[in-house]
């Protein structure tokens, strides 16, 4: 049975200092993936629930589902097999909530099986590679294509499955997420924003289930060089921008722009329809921002803001963002070593928290 250890973390500054010396912007890959198993599950009867984690963060995953009060899980590669029902797991890209095991004595079988099920699945890729996309091969295609922001995510139906042996295949007709892996992609411009970051906040919008309509105000902390509020400013919202670091040019130069050199901690709340926040920050003090402009019931429609973690995963404060109400806390395929929460006024209706 394989087990996920979080790894040893450098020492950082007291809780709620700013970032200084020693501090990196959190990284794509944190450790290595826990490697397939042979026979990871010999059991007959199925798991209750599978949690799939991001490539290189299986450990965050692994310890939050420890805090959950659930034994550890058996792994097969990012996957975490729990004989427990389903909990709430930010660091899952998706959670499998229906799984069941089907025996794939052949090729055919193997699709038989799946397809007697229903029409779409999505193969997450662990073990014996050749052998499920032959598997794969024999289903009905299903088409991928990246979302348009703020295009909405698809409705259709869509499960997942992996082989745990080459003759036995996971698979659960139900899953938390309508992206394959768990993943939503968009197509990109690599032509208009300074950074890739607007990335996050269109996965983060796409979540919600809502975004800043034309003309609404919107409140963009730490700023620079403005890939958010760029972002923004192309769904036709008035952008304020607040750093200390000028815009890059470019976004400075877009209508509805403007920006407001002052310190993100330093502005007490005033209305605004949307709140947004990339900012470099420890996560304590990032929560007690976001307390402070929710308790002063100025927002108006919604917040989005990247929980930023240096060093060792911070999941005391993380389990406090998750216990806002109406909040949303998740890993994203775009996120890195980070989270994203998300908030919208109980009115406007929205996403809702994945099991």
């Amino acid at each position: 049975m394989a087990r996920v250890r979080a790894a040893a973390a450098p020492r950082r500054p007291a809780a709620g200092s700013a970032p200084g010396r020693g501090w990196r912007r959190p990284g794509r890959i944190l450790a290595p993936d826990p490697a397939p198993q042979p026979d990871p599950w010999p059991d007959p009867t199925p798991p209750a629930s599978v949690y799939l984690a991001a490539r290189g963060y299986a450990a965050q995953l692994a310890e939050e589902l420890r805090r959950a009060g659930l034994p550890p899980p058996i792994w097969h590669g990012r996957l975490a097999l729990s004989p427990h029902p389903p909990v709430p797991a930010a660091w899952a890209l998706e959670v499998w909530t229906a799984p069941r095991l089907l025996p794939a004595p052949s090729i055919a079988a193997g699709a038989d099986q799946l397809r007697a099920i229903q029409r779409n699945w999505a193969l997450v890729p662990i073990a014996h590679h050749r052998r499920s996309r032959l598997i794969e091969a024999r289903l009905p295609p299903v088409k991928a294509r990246p979302l348009r922001f703020p295009e909405p995510p698809p409705t259709s139906h869509l499960g997942a499955w992996t082989l745990l042996r080459p003759d036995l295949i996971l698979a659960s007709p139900t899953k938390t997420s309508p992206f394959p892996q768990g993943e939503a992609r968009f197509v990109e411009d690599r032509e208009g924003p300074p950074s890739r970051a607007y990335l996050k906040l269109w996965a983060g919008l796409t979540r919600l289930g809502a975004h800043p309509a034309p003309g609404e105000l919107c409140l963009d902390l730490g700023a620079a060089p403005g890939g958010w509020s760029w972002a923004l400013a192309r769904l036709g919202a008035q952008v304020v921008a607040v750093d200390k670091a000028p815009l890059d040019p470019r976004v400075a130069a877009l209508p509805g722009v403007s920006w407001r050199q002052e310190s993100a901690f330093a502005l007490a709340p005033e209305p605004v329809d949307w709140l947004f926040s990339d900012v470099i920050c420890y996560p304590p003090r990032l929560l007690a921002l976001v307390r402070r402009w929710l308790d002063a019931g100025v927002v108006r429609r919604g917040l989005v803001v990247t929980i930023k973690f240096q060093g060792s995963t911070d999941h005391e404060t993380a389990a406090a963002f998750a216990a806002i109400p109406g909040g949303l806390l998740f890993h994203s395929a775009q996120n890195r070593h980070e989270l994203t929460f998300a908030w919208l006024r109980p009115a406007e209706g929205g996403g809702k928290p994945a099991p």
